[in-house]
């Protein structure tokens, strides 16, 4: 039975859909993996359609932009032949986002370190909490180390919020790679971006 991750976070710029795809594509080797575009901007299909043209069969992801009422349907035909699905939700909360939420194991909730980001977090983490669904939290386009960075951990910790050890910088070949359908783990293997997300999907794997 596959385990559902739905990645939630209601301010832009956050980088979901970017965090989503690359998770997906360092999945692929040793999972089956599907997605589920509930977002209305689409860019995950978008970036799997160019997936689709680079790669072929070899672009190894299922994708669904299935919501609405049809959505608790479609993860359970999904569940039924992945290992992993991960979900890209609306950029605000709507029926789909607290469908998304309520058929998931885990919510994650990127946002690069600032006020702002931690602000527009809380409606999901409220979400999280009333569907009865474990939430983590992961820095995203952030920064290795600032005073503000270290400002939210403390405000994360204070409040018992979940944040994962391993983020994501705010490196060029994340875009790079996005934009060509791929992962940095597919385009480039052995950099720091590639390194950040494999301790990323490590962690993933250990919670689910």
């Amino acid at each position: 039975m596959a385990r559902v991750i739905t990645i939630a976070q209601q301010k832009g710029g956050s980088g979901k859909t970017t965090l989503v795809a690359n998770i997906a594509a360092a999945l692929a080797p040793r999972r089956s993996v599907a997605l589920i575009d509930i977002d209305p901007q689409k860019s995950l299909a978008h970036w799997h359609a160019l997936r689709l043209e680079r790669l072929g069969a070899a672009a190894a992801l299922t994708l669904s932009d299935v919501s609405g009422w049809r959505l608790p349907a479609e993860l359970d035909r999904l569940r039924r032949s992945h290992d992993v699905i991960l979900i890209d939700s609306p950029p605000q909360i709507d029926t789909d986002a607290k469908l998304a939420v309520r058929g998931a194991d885990l919510v994650l909730v990127p946002l690069q370190p600032s006020l702002p980001d931690l602000w527009a977090a809380e409606g999901t983490i409220r979400l999280a909490a009333s569907e009865g669904r474990p939430v983590r939290l992961v820095f995203n386009r952030a920064a290795a180390a600032s005073r503000i960075r270290t400002q939210i951990e403390q405000e994360l910790a204070s409040r018992h919020l979940p944040l994962l050890a391993a983020s994501l910088g705010n490196r060029a070949p994340f875009v790079t790679a996005f934009a060509q359908g791929q992962s940095v783990c597919e385009t480039v293997p052995r950099s720091v971006a590639a390194r950040e997300l494999a301790a990323l999907v490590q962690e993933l794997e250990r919670i689910f």
